[in-house]
């Protein structure tokens, strides 16, 4: 086996290793932290499956703590909760008495389709913006700068309401309730496309400035290439890697955004499921979320990797 060959399993092979360190810490993380809140587990469910609110007795609430193993030593729990995770179990809801992996897995693609829709229209929208406005002219770059400064420093909330206002109820172009329809789709991607295209837009223009500054745009010009084949074929190419960079941050921050968009539009997955196990302390259901997530920014990082690699060959030969 050669040298660069063993550098490259190694490298696989720490890349394993800390994904999986990532993902138990995300969960032990949540177990303690949820075990911090004031409050009995198994009154609190009890209180819940009764519609009532009043502090129940010890004998009431043994069936709950014997079920959950709430009994157990903390470190018993934890213990018990990290083995499965190895074995693909995530838990049972306490609330809905069904498997985590059910739970999450019919409310994912959903939020999923939601994240990647929205990553992607943020990266043509930047693109598109740099392209048009870098180095074209005193106003058109001024415009630039300000729609990006802007959209930028929009919160998801406010973006998705005005979305909402503005389309749905007074133009009527888009349905109130979007539900998973491609039309109703639409107003939920732009409520989370538009800040992150703007902060992706900001990375890529100074760094696209300062790439039109060097000798090799002077030598494709002097070549006769068009300057919209100079931005697109060389300048793009340097300047789209620190904002590939942060794709692999940004993917794993729209999951998080996505709980907002899909409460603001009725919309379905793991956010309103979230929302749900929060307020009702179900702990297996808000650590299973937690791995998901964290497991999405895992291979988030991993793509970025081989964007990196795709984008500039000397990283691949590296």
């Amino acid at each position: 086996m050669t040298r660069q060959r063993v550098a490259r399993v190694r490298r696989i092979a720490v890349k394993a290793v800390t994904s999986v360190v990532v993902i138990v810490a995300a969960a032990s993380v949540t177990f303690f932290a949820q075990l911090a809140v004031p409050g009995d587990r198994a009154n609190t469910l009890m209180n819940l499956q009764t519609g009532q609110d009043k502090k129940w007795s010890a004998e009431e609430l043994a069936p709950l703590n014997e079920r959950f193993g709430f009994d157990d030593p903390v470190i018993v729990q934890y213990l018990d909760y990290v083995t499965g995770l190895f074995h693909g179990d995530l838990g049972t809801s306490y609330t809905q008495k069904r498997p985590v992996t059910e739970v999450i897995g019919g409310q994912l693609l959903p939020s999923l389709t939601l994240t990647g829709a929205a990553l992607l229209v943020a990266w043509v929208l930047a693109l598109g913006i740099t392209l048009l406005t870098v180095n074209r002219g005193k106003l058109l770059t001024s415009l630039g700068t300000t729609w990006e400064a802007l959209t930028a420093s929009l919160p998801h909330y406010w973006v998705g309401v005005v979305l909402l206002v503005v389309f749905a109820v007074q133009l009527r172009v888009f349905p109130i309730i979007g539900g998973t329809s491609a039309l109703g789709t639409v107003l939920p991607v732009l409520t989370l496309a538009i800040p992150l295209a703007g902060f992706l837009g900001q990375v890529t223009r100074d760094e696209f400035e300062q790439v039109l500054q060097q000798p090799f745009v002077t030598t494709a010009r002097t070549r006769g290439m068009s300057d919209l084949g100079v931005r697109v074929k060389h300048v793009l190419r340097h300047a789209i890697l620190p904002a590939i960079t942060l794709s692999g941050w940004a993917l794993g921050a729209l999951v998080s955004g996505a709980v907002i968009a899909e409460n603001i539009f009725g919309r379905p997955g793991i956010g309103q499921v979230l929302v749900t196990a929060v307020n009702t302390r179900d702990l297996p259901t808000v650590s299973g979320i937690v791995l998901v997530v964290a497991a999405i920014y895992v291979v988030a990082n991993l793509l970025v990797d081989l964007a990196y690699a795709l984008v500039d060959p000397r990283l691949r030969a590296a």
